[in-house]
């Protein structure tokens, strides 16, 4: 290790004989950190106007600054040329993408872990470069988070309870209104046989969210508060057929929809399996029910979290690759679901290095790697992945994830405006879905085929669509196909002229997403756009609101479309310096739709679209 370059806390160069380095300029460390972060490199002229317009020669200040940057990387990194390029040596090490794309051990052990970026860092007169900053900040804090979780359950995986539980009560620290943080506390005290501390912290669980939220904690904290310290019969014992014949029941007792006795029977397996040492007994009874847990609607994702890390680490060390995969595409999809976009693509990309390039398991890690990119703007590479996976999927017998692939692919277009070519794909979805009987999918691409023919100016035919949704939603009980359909209803009532109707569905549409512990986060971020769409057209009270909420979301899970969005909505209401930082994020990402909206709502072109991005993107 030549060079780290630390950019959590107070910043600074070191090397490996330990020297450190530190710019004169406040101004340098920004420059530097905005080099590194950012998607692609920016021009000298973005520069300057960025950090450097009030000086008296911003381009001259701009050369000062990273002639003081060269100096201090020194022979590690090169920094030249207009867009401005930074080159470093490949065993340069950035703290912040340790954070992000490491192993829970290594983030952990960074001298800045849980420590704000660029701490103590202000520029004046900079307004779009502290827009950009505070949600840099965002991001690495919701990382730091959700890297404390991870590294609860692993270190629960490996026995060391103690370890676990500091992480656990950091993280719960950090964000006390996250269930999921208090469910995996509570649990890990219950476990240690502290019962004490787990109720203490379980009062002042319930006592904050009453009086933060009004509510109680939802099933995931209850169940934690059910969790006890297994007492081993050393009498008992099963040989592996009667095991077999136990997951069997409790897998046919989930498919009946009784997830309760079936996760008992299964759980029954695991412990069974464990006191025999039939390794792949015990990695098979837990991936059956983390995915139960996982796919109950019963908000048990954290439960269903705490078996994988058991199956993941057991297959590790009996060296069961395709087992690993399993698990840990299991475990990016949970990342996924709750906007852990770093950590989900951590997990994905090891499933695809684990895996058989032929099976199942790797069509389903692709297809989820590439809803990631989806959710966070990566188009283009969203797209290949999304074909990829379909074409896998298909491959391999697997209709069910072919038709959640055809219906991200759906939504990646109808978000560019390739409105044909969404229909299409929605279509399919909604077909495949249909063949292989899986209606509890159904709403999810009716939704989206609705939302294309509000997109089409058919308000009559998209309410047709959004209703069967809904109604289906509703029989079925799924918070996020609620939320996801009644938000296209919300929006068929505002093209009606019924605005009060609007925001109420919008609203009711919110609640319904959330009700559970582990909603679908893009979805929020997706109805809270609509509300502050209504809402500056509108002039209600609550836009400012809900578009700070909107940004929060955005910032931390890495969302850069609803960033700018965000951003643009912000401008409207006169915020300084949100019109340029939605400029600047936009350049990039390559959506001819969002750099309409920027022009629309700035009066100025991304540097996409003076590329050439404004071109038809992605059409089949």
């Amino acid at each position: 290790m030549g060079l780290t370059v630390q950019l959590l806390g107070r910043p600074r160069l070191v090397r490996r004989s330990g020297e450190a380095y530190r710019f004169r300029s406040r101004k340098s460390w920004a420059l530097l950190a905005y080099l590194i972060l950012s998607e692609r490199a920016p021009s000298r002229s973005q520069l300057a106007s960025l950090l450097f317009a009030t000086a008296d020669d911003p381009v001259r200040a701009l050369r000062w600054n990273l002639s003081e940057i060269r100096r201090g990387l020194g022979q590690d990194a090169s920094l030249d040329g207009d867009p401005v390029s930074l080159r470093r040596a490949e065993d340069i090490v950035v703290d912040v993408e340790v954070l992000t794309r490491g192993t829970w051990t290594e983030a952990v052990g960074l001298a800045g872990f849980g420590e704000e970026l660029l701490e103590g860092i202000t520029i004046q007169d900079a307004a779009a470069f502290e827009t950009w900053l505070l949600s840099e900040r965002r991001h690495t804090t919701a990382a730091s988070e959700a890297i404390l979780h991870e590294a609860a359950l692993g270190a629960m995986t490996r026995g060391t309870l103690d370890a676990a539980i500091g992480y656990a009560a950091r993280a719960a620290a950090m964000s006390p209104l996250d269930e999921n943080h208090q469910a995996l506390l509570i649990r890990l005290y219950r476990l240690a046989g502290d019962e004490d501390a787990a109720t203490r912290q379980f009062a002042a669980c319930t006592m904050t969210f009453e009086r933060e939220l009004g509510v109680r904690p939802g099933p995931a904290v209850e169940a934690a508060m059910r969790e006890t310290r297994f007492q081993r019969d050393e009498d008992e014992a099963a040989d592996d057929a009667t095991i077999e014949a136990i997951i069997e029941a409790g897998s046919a007792a989930i498919s009946a929809g009784a997830v309760g006795a079936g996760a008992h029977s299964l759980r029954t397996a695991a412990r069974l399996a464990d006191r025999i040492r039939a390794t792949r007994l015990r990695v098979a009874s837990r991936l059956v029910l983390a995915d139960a847990l996982i796919h109950a609607l019963g908000g048990l994702d954290e439960d269903g979290l705490a078996t994988l890390h058991e199956a993941d680490q057991i297959a590790l060390a009996n060296d069961l690759p395709e087992a690993v995969a399993q698990a840990r595409a299991a475990l990016g999809y949970v990342d996924f679901l709750r906007g852990r976009y770093d950590r989900a693509e951590f997990w994905l990309r090891d499933a695809l290095t684990y895996g058989d390039t032929s099976s199942a398991t790797t069509a389903t890690a692709t297809t989820y790697l590439g809803a990631v990119e989806s959710d966070r703007s990566n188009y283009p590479r969203a797209s290949v992945l999304l074909e990829q996976a379909i074409t896998q999927s298909r491959a391999v017998g697997q209709p069910r994830q072919e038709a959640f692939g055809l219906s991200m692919l759906g939504r990646l277009h109808l978000f560019l405006g390739n409105f044909q070519a969404a229909a299409m794909h929605l279509d399919a979805s909604i077909e495949r879905a249909e063949r292989d009987h899986w209606l509890a999918f159904l709403p999810w691409p009716q939704a989206l085929r609705g939302e294309v023919e509000l997109a089409l100016a058919k308000p009559a035919r998209a309410s047709e669509l959004l209703s069967q949704a809904f109604a289906r939603a509703c029989q079925l009980g799924d918070p996020c196909w609620e939320g996801m359909s009644a938000r296209g209803l919300a929006l068929v009532s505002d093209a009606r002229g019924e605005t009060e109707r609007a925001f109420e569905i919008l609203s009711d549409a919110r609640a319904r997403c959330n009700r559970l512990a582990d909603p679908y986060v893009w979805l929020d971020a997706y109805i809270l756009d609509a509300q502050c769409d209504l809402g500056r057209r509108h002039g209600h009270p609550d836009t400012a609101l809900w578009i700070e909420s909107m940004r929060e979301i955005a910032s931390r899970t890495g969302m850069r479309e609803f960033l700018v969005r965000s951003l643009l909505h912000g401008a409207a209401l006169g915020n300084d310096g949100d019109a340029a930082a939605a400029v600047l994020l936009a350049a990039d990402i390559e959506n001819p739709s969002l750099d309409r909206l920027v022009v629309a709502g700035t009066g100025e072109l991304t540097a996409s679209t003076q590329m050439g991005a404004d071109r038809p993107l992605l059409r089949p």
